[in-house]
């Protein structure tokens, strides 16, 4: 496995139904991602982007072809062992925050850090998500801004080789958004994670390293970003 090709995906394919009714959402897609890259996968709604996700996550299975990260193959794990690859090297940050409604804000990030053997420190990651003095509200003291950083707290603390980020803006404002694509940008810098983001926001495109553009299930543009912008500098 080369440094090149820490993500493989490989001829997936994807579909959902049966017969007259059978969809083929994902049509035969190849790429690869590099340790430590901030990849974008941009495309319109229905065009495969969240299944891809999902199967990158070991959320969801693919009809043939295969995901390889770090040189493992997904589909060759047991539900055990990719129980256990989810909880040990994925971090999830989806559109909805998930949070636990009775637990603080350090409570909710130590879920995260619970499972894994390599925590982030979790006081260094409240001030670096900008929640310390935070810390001690519950969710619904919170703004969605908010509320969203401690989603990505709860995925980052686990220290994951891979965050896997679902349109992590969509349900936030303009200037909220732009607020938590910096600290994403910060957390890849700071960390080293590799990022896997789905949005249909194309500005968010021109901050990544790598673009991989899905229409109608098939990969219609892949390459590499050559003069990227911060977060900072996106206008949309």
């Amino acid at each position: 496995m080369s440094e090149d090709e820490f993500l493989k995906v490989s001829e997936l394919y994807k579909s959902f139904g049966e017969s007259d009714n059978r969809q083929e959402v994902l049509r035969g897609l190849s790429f690869a991602v590099r340790r430590g890259e901030f990849c974008v996968l941009l495309g319109p709604s229905g065009s495969g982007k969240s299944t891809l996700l999902n199967i990158i996550g070991g959320i969801d299975t693919a009809d043939s072809g295969y995901v390889a990260i770090g040189g493992d193959r997904l589909g060759k794990m047991n539900e055990k062992a990719l129980t256990q690859y989810r909880r040990r090297h994925l971090g999830y940050v989806f559109q909805l925050y998930n949070l636990i409604g009775n637990l603080n804000v350090r409570e909710n990030i130590e879920v995260g850090a619970f499972l894994s053997e390599r925590p982030l420190d979790v006081d260094e990651l409240l001030h670096t998500l900008g929640l310390w003095e935070h810390r001690d509200k519950l969710p619904n003291q919170l703004s969605g801004g908010q509320q969203q950083r401690v989603s990505i707290g709860r995925a980052i603390v686990k220290n994951p080789d891979l965050l896997l980020c679902d349109e992590p803006t969509g349900a936030l404002d303009y200037n909220t958004s732009k607020e938590i694509l910096q600290l994403i940008e910060e957390i890849n810098k700071k960390y080293g994670n590799t990022i896997i983001m789905v949005t249909h926001n194309e500005p968010i495109q021109q901050m990544a390293d790598h673009v991989v553009k899905l229409r109608d299930g098939k990969i219609r543009n892949d390459e590499k970003v050559a003069h990227k912008i911060t977060a900072a500098e996106l206008e949309w």
